[in-house]
């Protein structure tokens, strides 16, 4: 499959999601525009903060009739340890044989230095935000190279925005999502 691009409808694949188990990703398409946000995993310390500022604003995405689906190479015993007690108002797409990753040709850097793409002040920054959060680096899973991703649809599967992340910082933040919404 090549690179999803704008227009095209989100391929009909199934999904193994943290609360709602397995389902064919149509169905999770059940608001006006769904934002499917690919990241890493759990334990890499500016995914999790990313999770986290959605988590704290998440009403702000349901207010514009949007929707957050996360997708995350973990494992759901690390996501649920992680997530016991800290309940989120969104899901998590687990994918840790990265299956969909492939799937969606979202592809892991070459190196970990073109993972941080030249932007290493930026990413100190924002891991020294997520550490003010009270966030430290877990445990290591799937493709430490992984690249982010990011796609918004709409109620029918239509890709309205499709965004392949050159290097980590290279994503949206929540502004822009609610911006897009």
């Amino acid at each position: 499959m090549a690179k999803l691009e704008v227009g095209q409808i989100f391929p009909d694949i199934e999904v193994d999601l943290l609360y709602g188990g397995k389902k064919n990703i149509k169905e999770v398409f059940d608001a006006d525009k769904t934002v499917i946000w690919c990241l890493r995993y759990v334990g890499c310390t500016v995914c999790r903060y990313d999770i986290h500022l959605a988590q704290q604003r998440y009403d702000e995405v349901t207010a514009k009739g949007g929707k957050l689906v996360f997708m995350l190479q973990s494992r759901r015993d690390i996501l649920e340890k992680e997530f016991e007690n800290i309940p989120l108002p969104f899901d998590i797409i687990m994918d840790p044989e990265m299956k969909i990753y492939e799937e969606l040709e979202i592809k892991p850097a070459a190196s970990m230095e073109e993972l941080g793409g030249g932007k290493m002040g930026e990413l100190m920054e924002k891991g020294a935000a997520a550490k003010a959060a009270g966030f430290s680096h877990g445990e290591y899973e799937g493709n430490e190279q992984q690249l982010p991703a990011m796609f918004m649809v709409d109620k029918d599967g239509k890709i309205e925005f499709a965004h392949y992340a050159k290097d980590i910082m290279d994503m949206p933040v929540l502004d822009d999502v609610l911006k897009m919404l």
